[in-house]
């Protein structure tokens, strides 16, 4: 098939699964077209049946605002006509499934149907999508897919709950390559980072105000007052320098490294002990699966669909959001029993079988058959 994918191209989690989702359908035989604003960060590589489109967005002194939806609209389709594509698969709903249903409208002019497939990543729909400035164009888009996907089932629930939907939404899982993130560690990075055998606790997003980044600062210091340990934060965004002033308010420069945007996050993983995800909410944690991938039990909030990953006491452990003292509790408990963390290695690795890339990128397949067969 040749498969239209619409995406953000940044570290997000719809980004990261979008292009992803691309290079495994490319593997698969399918032309893939990305079709976004600057090529996305996970799309590395050569690939022969692989193309980005740039979506050119024009600056005018009319404009206050550029008017992304409506070139992007059009660079749709311009790609689908030029491009022959069968489906387009829009990632995130604002604005991506709104553009596309302008796109199919103006292709259905011009001739030709394309079925829209979209997928509700999170925030689109828990944080975005609520407002009242956006919810008739989302409830009224997402409507008008020809077929809806969520990521967990509690999106799925947040969904129905907060819009009109009036048709099914599938439940795909995120999915992670199982084969990328069962890596070795390398012991010459290890000693560099903990080179007194210090205990590796990771933690990756983008920095915002829904990750409280504060909070991992806090229960890190605590924890590290038990055991000896390091920090590696991962990723960037608008809350990194309140992370760093805090880290220099509570003496612990030493001990954290910030390490901004990582292509190779599964090297970072390979060497970690614990990975800390006390988001105030995640509609998955896909970060959170890709360190299970990595054998590295999850301490995280018991938020969203984290609990449908995350399995309290085998895989890691749950906390509320804010719990501070009981999160560096539990996390010290842990990292100081040797047995205890193994055991827990081994079971978020095979855990994360689940959600191995070959079982769940069929499930995409099978709908953009029969969306395409209708």
């Amino acid at each position: 098939m040749n498969i239209g994918i619409v995406c953000y191209p940044t570290f997000g989690g719809s980004g990261v699964m979008a292009t992803e989702l691309g290079k495994a359908l490319a593997e698969k035989g399918h032309m893939v077209h990305f079709i976004t604003y600057q090529q996305p960060v996970r799309l590395s590589g050569f690939y022969t049946n692989i193309f980005y489109h740039e979506v050119r967005i024009p600056h005018y002194p009319l404009f206050d605002y550029p008017p992304y939806e409506t070139t992007l609209a059009s660079t749709m389709v311009d790609v689908a006509l030029n491009h022959q594509l069968d489906l387009l698969h829009v990632h995130y709903a604002i604005p991506h499934a709104s553009a596309a249903y302008m796109a199919k409208q103006i292709l259905r002019k011009k001739g030709k149907n394309i079925p829209v497939i979209t997928t509700l990543h999170g925030t689109d729909i828990t944080l975005v999508g609520k407002d009242k400035t956006f919810e008739p164009v989302v409830t009224f888009s997402i409507n008008e897919s020809d077929a809806i996907t969520a990521v967990s089932n509690h999106l799925q629930k947040e969904t129905f709950k907060y819009f009109n939907i009036e048709k099914e939404i599938h439940v795909i899982y995120n999915f992670v390559d199982i084969q990328r993130f069962n890596k070795k560690p390398l012991e010459a990075f290890r000693k560099a980072i903990a080179p007194n055998d210090e205990k590796i606790i990771t933690h990756a997003s983008n920095f915002r105000k829904v990750k409280r980044i504060k909070d991992v600062i806090d229960v890190f210091h605590l924890i590290q007052q038990k055991i000896p340990a390091k920090l590696l934060m991962v990723g960037d965004g608008p809350d990194r320098p309140e992370a760093e002033e805090q880290c220099r308010l509570l003496g612990l420069m030493e001990s954290v490294r910030f390490l901004g945007k990582q292509q190779e996050i599964e090297e970072i993983l390979a060497i970690s002990d614990l990975f800390l995800l006390p988001s105030e909410y995640e509609s998955f944690g896909l970060s959170a699966l890709e360190a299970m991938a990595s054998g590295v039990p999850v301490l995280s909030t018991n938020a969203g669909g984290l609990t449908e990953i995350n399995r309290d006491g085998i895989t890691g452990y749950l906390a509320n959001v804010g719990d501070v003292n009981g999160m560096a509790k539990i996390g010290s408990e842990l990292l100081g029993n040797k047995s205890l963390l193994l055991q827990m290695k081994t079971a978020a690795a095979e855990h994360a079988l689940q959600f191995d890339i070959e079982k769940i990128v069929p499930e995409y397949e099978a709908l953009y058959r029969q969306c395409v067969a209708k």
